[in-house]
């Protein structure tokens, strides 16, 4: 972890992202962030108990095909992806140099990131079995009794979830960039220390 100012956590919607990127910061005394609140693309479309699902996100997910769904998502991390540079290079070597961050989200495309000419930075991207995906949507959205159309907008999501990891990994092993599987049963706990043991065995980008 030496010269590490900048953990990178990537990976699909649903696989832990969030949860193990916040222990990865914890254990390292780092800031947090997402890169779901620089700028939010139609997010999950179901219902929670503090929300209901906003009409433009119904409507995107019930008529685009997946296709469309996938080119929209990966558009809008193209236009986010020089807002996401600069933060990471305020952090690594900027005004914000001295608090160290742990970044996740759906938006570090792995392509841009290997990219990246910012020294004291390190990424990991994160994959799990489609079953385990579409097991945790589910659940998130009570799909056991949702209606019909709730399903249906469910399906959609998944769709496009599944095509973005098969799209992701395919870039990640043609790149050789680090990946851990989040659907093998470990704890956030664990799965906190396979990151930062990748981080510590890859040096990171030096100046």
């Amino acid at each position: 972890m030496r010269g590490v100012r900048v953990v990178l956590i990537g990976g699909t919607s649903n696989v832990g992202k969030s949860t193990v990127a916040q222990v990865v910061a914890q254990r390292l005394r780092f800031a947090y962030r997402s890169t779901d609140r620089l700028a939010r693309h139609p997010g999950r479309p179901w219902r929670t108990p503090e929300r209901a699902v906003p009409a433009h996100v119904a409507e995107h997910y019930a008529t685009l095909p997946v296709d469309e769904l996938i080119d929209s998502v990966l558009d809008h991390y193209a236009r986010l992806w020089p807002r996401i540079e600069a933060l990471i290079t305020a952090h690594a070597t900027g005004a914000e140099a001295e608090t160290g961050l742990v970044l996740e989200g759906s938006a570090l495309w792995p392509a841009q990131v290997a990219g990246l000419t910012v020294p004291h930075t390190a990424a990991v991207w994160l994959a799990a079995d489609q079953g385990v995906v579409r097991s945790r949507v589910h659940a998130g959205g009570g799909y056991a009794t949702a209606t019909a159309e709730e399903r249906h907008l469910m399906d959609k999501f998944l769709a496009r979830t599944e095509r973005y990891q098969e799209l992701m990994l395919s870039v990640v092993h043609r790149l050789g960039l680090d990946l851990l599987d989040a659907g093998d049963g470990r704890s956030p706990g664990e799965l906190a220390d396979a990151v930062l043991a990748v981080v510590s065995a890859r040096p990171s980008k030096e100046s």
